[in-house]
């Protein structure tokens, strides 16, 4: 993963972090579920966003790198582990 990417993903997760603490102190404070829903959805969102962002660093990285091999092996290895991941994410 190259450094700058590494850096947003972090960042980005660490405010998914507080997003996540937030919503545990709107369930103490007894808000208003549908303003607790709300972040729950926004939390979702950004969850979704780092996982785009992480996949699209595997594609660009390692997808490339192994087709670029000419291995047809580690070719296929990558490609079966890409539809693996997308399988379970339609779930």
């Amino acid at each position: 993963m190259h450094r700058e990417n590494k850096a947003k993903l972090l960042n980005r997760l660490n405010r998914v972090e507080g997003q996540v603490r937030g919503i545990g102190r709107m369930v103490e404070d007894d808000r208003y579920c549908i303003d607790i829903l709300t972040q729950f959805q926004a939390v979702r969102a950004a969850l979704n966003k780092v996982e785009q962002e992480l996949l699209r660093e595997h594609i660009d990285h390692c997808v490339t790198t192994a087709f670029a091999s000419g291995d047809a092996a580690e070719q296929r290895a990558k490609a079966d582990e890409l539809v693996a991941i997308l399988q379970r994410s339609l779930r």
